[in-house]
């Protein structure tokens, strides 16, 4: 993995060189998604990010999920759902 030492500057920002910035298909005025976990601070581009993202729930599987009918039961089951009156 490439490292590079940066500083932060006035108001807590840190220059992202160059280099990294065309690996990652960053550029000015790009939103960027920064992420703080127990290892540090890692930084992805907005497209990198929902790529991610689709990944996670494509591996969501459609029959995983409760089919219309679990809901409808679940429905008829809940004392808060309001029920009409004659």
């Amino acid at each position: 993995m490439a490292s590079q030492a940066v500083k932060i500057i006035d108001g807590g920002k840190l220059i992202i060189p160059a280099a990294f910035r065309r690996k990652l298909g960053i550029e000015v005025g790009d939103t960027v998604i920064i992420e703080l976990d127990e290892d540090g601070l890692h930084v992805r581009s907005l497209t990198s990010a929902v790529r991610l993202a689709q990944t996670i729930v494509g591996t969501f599987r459609p029959d995983d999920a409760p089919g219309e009918n679990a809901l409808s039961q679940n429905s008829a089951n809940d004392p808060h759902q309001e029920t009409e009156h004659d």
